[in-house]
């Protein structure tokens, strides 16, 4: 066997085993087991693990970005007609959340963190001064005390109004946007707060916001489940709320939104337990999206988040008391938050019934602008883009004894949204890109041998064909030259007469032998006589 044969041969034993243990190794899983285990020990909130760090001190900058609905007609909605409103903003600024008194609980399992946040102004964001600017909006505090007198005697009512209306306080207010935000001392809280000491003073919509946490949590560390990474466990010592009227709205479900479990399908949904809105809800997977070269999937809360109990039973629990109920794409919150009114939805009534969008001017809601959404990378769980939008709005409707109100229309009134954004970092997303580049290189490596095999493959065959086909041509080629062989041979042995004598001239005594010639082996003649 030539070095070529051997060459070939051994080509097509290597294709075959490669071939084999790729096929094999492919069907077992092997090396995506094998990752997807380490990845599950691995991104755990204990101290050694390499996203603990991410955790405690998350890298990427979170902006908040406020809008106010500055009211323009107030007098025609006092006067029973339509309010307009006309929306203005941002107001940036960069919030910092690093989390504190961290602490490991039951043997690693569990850790508790405060999580305090911070917010500084970013002016190059935002389009105006927010200390300069005005906005008129609702008068947030009248509406809470009238919203607290409603349970008593309509005299008590009466009294306190012609109170208020001494006072010159009206139902819409004019304030700077620092104020509405950050705090003022509200002449008419200052009243109460002389007869009632625990009611502070002054109001904002962030006021006692800033420097400080929105509770205690004990999350789970996915030490003992990697599918509970994240979650929380209790929050203030509680394990479920008391405020809604079913079990159901009452359970703590899911992450603070900061981190998720590794291996997320597309199929499961996502819970957020959202301290804000005192209750926890869900996103399901909307579409694959790439944030700077990573791949992610989006996950969004979807439309029977906050529809309607009639078109979605499970959210009867969110009505309170038991079977009040608002409409589609709107939550009352005022169960969790004392005082006014509040009711939170999506910015400019995004996903919800036309009814609340179309008793305010000024309107417009749309997906791109005011849709909540969370971009994970999901074999880590990470989020590498984060929006979080909701709507601040209160209840406005006639109140017995405060005549004021006596023509207005009942209007889920909108004040103010926030968009919460996050991005990866730059540094981050390299990292994070690289990171992936390995998972992937590893996990399709039994690929890669597949592919490698049939590369040999389709070179084996190339050479095998190839041989064969010279082969025949040496074939060929011999067969051609012994075919010119045996026609000069059959030239050389045809019959050639030797002499031109007669017969008496060929004549020879017989002692002597005929010569040469006379005869051929190929084309025998008739003997000659003697």
């Amino acid at each position: 066997m030539t070095r070529r044969s051997c060459a070939i041969y051994a080509t097509g034993f290597i294709c075959a085993h490669l071939l084999i243990v790729g096929i094999a190794l492919v069907v077992a899983q092997v090396f995506q087991t094998m990752i997807h285990s380490r990845l599950k020990k691995e991104i755990t909130l204990t101290e050694k693990s390499q996203v603990f760090e991410s955790w405690k001190n998350p890298p990427p900058p979170v902006y908040m970005e406020y809008y106010f609905f500055n009211v323009t007609n107030p007098e025609v909605f006092m006067a029973g007609g339509k309010a307009s409103v006309k929306q203005i903003g941002p107001y940036t600024y960069r919030e910092y959340r690093p989390r504190e008194n961290v602490t490991f609980l039951e043997n690693g399992t569990k850790v508790y963190a405060l999580n305090p946040k911070t917010f500084v102004f970013v002016p190059e964001k935002s389009v105006g001064d927010p200390q300069v600017d005005i906005v008129r909006t609702v008068n947030i505090p009248f509406v809470a005390i009238m919203n607290e007198l409603n349970s008593y005697s309509f005299f008590l009512r009466t009294i306190v109004s012609m109170y208020i209306n001494s006072l010159g306080i009206e139902l819409f207010m004019t304030r700077t946007v620092h104020e509405v935000l950050w705090g003022f001392k509200d002449p008419l809280l200052t009243k109460v707060h002389s007869l009632k000491p625990e009611v502070d003073e002054y109001f904002g919509l962030m006021w006692k916001k800033n420097g400080t946490h929105e509770g205690e949590f004990v999350f789970h560390t996915g030490e003992q489940n990697y599918l509970d990474y994240g979650k929380i466990d209790t929050w203030n010592g509680l394990r479920e709320m008391s405020w809604w009227s079913s079990n159901q709205s009452n359970m703590i479900n899911g992450t603070d939104g900061a981190v998720f479990h590794p291996l997320i399908n597309r199929n499961e949904l996502l819970y957020i337990f959202a301290a804000d809105l005192c209750r926890s809800i869900h996103l399901a997977y909307v579409e694959d999206v790439e944030v700077k070269g990573i791949q992610a999937y989006r996950f969004a809360p979807p439309n029977d988040v906050l529809m309607s109990p009639k078109n979605n039973p499970a959210n009867a629990g969110f009505c309170v008391p038991a079977g009040d109920c608002l409409g589609t794409g709107v939550l009352k919150v005022s169960v969790c938050r004392e005082g006014a009114p509040i009711v939170v939805s999506f910015p400019h009534f995004y996903q919800a019934d036309p009814a609340y969008i179309n008793a305010i001017d000024g309107l417009n809601p749309n997906k791109e602008e005011h849709e909540t959404y969370l971009d994970l990378q999901p074999t880590a769980g990470v989020p590498i883009r984060a929006c979080k939008r909701a709507q601040l709005n209160i209840i406005l409707k006639r109140v017995q004894g405060f005549p004021k109100t006596k023509n207005i229309t009942e209007t889920i009134f909108p004040i103010m949204f926030v968009n919460e954004t996050a991005t990866i970092d730059d540094e981050s997303a390299a990292q994070m890109r690289s990171l992936l580049l390995i998972v992937t290189l590893v996990s399709n490596f039994p690929v890669l041998i597949v592919g490698l095999g049939i590369i040999l493959l389709l070179v084996f065959l190339v050479l095998f064909c190839r041989n064969r086909q010279k082969k025949n041509e040496v074939k060929r080629i011999d067969f051609a030259e012994a075919f010119h062989s045996f026609a000069t041979a059959k030239d050389d042995t045809a019959y050639t007469p030797v002499s031109d004598k007669t017969d008496e001239s060929s004549e020879t005594p017989a002692s002597q032998p005929m010569k040469n010639g006379s005869y051929i082996a190929m084309s025998p003649v008739e003997a000659q006589k003697c």
